[in-house]
């Protein structure tokens, strides 16, 4: 099941606001008070092995096998084509590797300097709607965006958060910061977000980003904040808490063997 909603509704507006009025409890919290594990990749971790981690990782869920899990992490410089990906959107073929993957969405890219966050919920333990759960993510995204004063917007008919850029003399314009691609397997949620913190962004420009062609991106040190990964993280963390529910330290998942 892949998903590619019009992410206007309640759950991504409430969290659209002042760190100050964050929501008292979760906003797609569990039914339970079972914690999520939480991991990070220190080195660059292949896409193969992501996917089939994940994919071993969200069965275990749903087999009530294995926690919940958000697994944050970098790739190296590869492209990878979601199911509503076009042939004509993928610029350089030659550029990079290019991957295809079952997540909803297009075209996007991943390499170092970019937070990638693989979230493995169990939506059954928590709400079976699936725009209400790409909306907490885009809602996970703003509320960490708003720890650096970073205005993250949502709007009609483009997945992902955005932000306005204001140049004096020069016309406004909008750039895309996160973007969010997700599919689900017996309700059990893989791929995820990814953040920009300091890719190089001059290697988006062999695909058009998620058929967007009117539209940027851009980055947590484009905009001007020196914000490190490990600085991404914390405000990830705290931001998830907010939105999903506690979570713990747990190591990152293996790929399973043959």
């Amino acid at each position: 099941m892949a998903t590619c909603p019009n992410p206007r509704h309640s759950v991504g507006v409430m969290l659209n606001r002042s760190l100050s009025s964050a929501p008292s409890s979760p906003i797609f919290g569990r039914k339970d008070d079972i914690t999520v594990d939480w991991a990070i990749s220190q080195t660059l971790v292949g896409y193969d092995h992501a996917v089939a981690a994940m994919e071993a990782r969200a069965l275990a869920i749903a087999e009530g096998k294995a926690p919940e899990l958000i697994w944050l992490l970098e790739h190296p410089a590869l492209y990878t084509a979601g199911v509503s990906a076009k042939p004509t959107d993928l610029l350089q073929p030659d550029r990079f590797p290019v991957f295809q993957s079952g997540r909803g969405g297009q075209y996007t890219y991943h390499g170092p300097g970019q937070r990638v966050a693989y979230v493995m919920l169990d939506l059954t333990a928590r709400d079976r709607d699936v725009r209400k759960f790409v909306a907490a993510l885009e809602a996970w995204v703003i509320a960490a965006l708003l720890r650096f004063n970073v205005d993250g917007q949502i709007r009609d008919g483009r997945v992902g958060v955005w932000v306005e850029r204001k140049t004096p003399g020069l016309p406004q314009k909008e750039d895309k910061i996160a973007a969010i691609g997700v599919k689900l397997r017996k309700w059990v949620s893989f791929h995820g977000i990814s953040l920009n913190v300091e890719p190089d962004l001059s290697h988006f420009s062999g695909i058009v980003p998620c058929g967007q062609t009117e539209h940027g991106v851009t980055s947590l040190v484009d905009l001007g904040l020196p914000v490190t990964m490990d600085e991404a993280d914390a405000a990830l963390k705290a931001a998830f808490l907010e939105v999903f529910g506690p979570c713990q330290t747990a190591a990152p998942p293996a790929a399973p063997t043959a």
